[in-house]
């Protein structure tokens, strides 16, 4: 009876790699590591726990002392939620109604450019087909293209349509007040698809090629083997991608104000908030709820996918 033994290479190869792995846990297990860990989670946590402190405060102390003299002379108030969210003031209030513009805004500009990166991160991972290689090298050129240079084409795109050779390809789309939630949802459809295609399909590639095989033996065709196979296995990076892409949204301005306009039907929270600083940047008492009110919900959306935001990027950093 025989026995297989590895190999010296492969012996040295494996002792090196974990020896590297150890040194780096190592590091990072450290007491340093841990204080500078410590000292990045202060930096960032701290503001937003003075936001959340001075949003309670009242105007006199907001506009007089520091938040942090709230533990010596420490009081509370409601009224800056209730102008903000409630009043009928055209200059402090009505933050309820742009919460939801945001949230009309955001959520399918999350879910379309999910969806078509997906479908064509596989279809130019797994099918081949004449200029595939070409076509990806296109969408990757795309991501360098700033967003501000395609603004004018696209708002022409929307106001005049589409004519080649004195011919109407494409009629203007000529929305009115919600139906204008379309052209931005178009507009940061087109702007994410580049880097969300680039994004999935480091991640579709990196799948398998016998599990691809074996489901083509079994007769799957392709929707079957993106839908049963590939979308459970590629959940992380469409997390990671969902958490980019609704904080670029929900904080964004620039696209919602041009292509949505700032009406109360359109505008989101953004718009609002700009107005909200008053002419003269000295409404610190309506800024401070209302900042706070419009990032509760992308603290919800990230804690809830954390865990699937941490394993998105650690995918394919390590394999064996």
């Amino acid at each position: 009876m025989t026995t297989a033994t590895p190999t010296v290479g492969a012996g040295v190869q494996a002792t090196g790699k974990t020896t590297r792995v150890g040194r780096v846990r190592k590091r990072l297990n450290s007491r340093t590591a841990t204080l500078v860990s410590i000292v990045i989670a202060l930096l960032w946590t701290v503001p937003t726990f003075g936001l959340f402190i001075s949003s309670f405060r009242p105007e006199d102390q907001i506009k007089t002392t520091g938040w942090w003299t709230f533990f010596t002379d420490p009081q509370f108030t409601l009224e800056n939620y209730q102008q903000v969210l409630f009043s009928t003031s055209s200059s402090s209030g009505q933050l309820a109604s742009y919460f939801i513009n945001s949230l009309a805004i955001t959520i399918p500009s999350v879910l379309f450019p999910t969806a078509f990166a997906a479908l064509a991160a596989y279809a130019l991972a797994w099918i081949n087909f004449k200029g595939r290689d070409w076509l990806y090298i296109a969408i990757f050129a795309l991501q360098i293209v700033p967003l501000q240079m395609a603004l004018v084409p696209l708002l022409k795109f929307f106001s005049t349509g589409v004519t080649i050779a004195g011919v109407q390809v494409l009629p203007a789309w000529d929305l009115v007040d919600e139906q204008k939630f379309a052209q931005v949802w178009f507009a940061h459809t087109c702007f994410a698809l580049p880097f969300a295609v680039f994004l999935l399909h480091n991640f579709i590639s990196q799948l398998p090629s016998d599990l691809m095989e074996a489901a083509r033996v079994d007769g799957a065709t392709h929707p079957k083997i993106f839908r049963t196979i590939v979308l459970p296995l590629i959940t992380p990076a469409l997390a990671a991608f969902g958490i980019f892409q609704f904080l670029w949204v929900w904080n964004d301005l620039l696209v919602a104000l041009i292509f949505a306009g700032g009406g109360n039907e359109t505008a989101p929270l953004t718009v609002r908030l700009a107005e909200m600083a008053g002419t003269r940047g000295n409404e610190w008492q309506r800024l401070t709820s209302g900042a706070f009110v419009s990032i509760v919900v992308p603290l919800i959306v990230f804690l809830s996918l954390q865990r699937y935001f941490v394993r998105g990027l650690l995918a394919g950093s390590v394999k064996g």
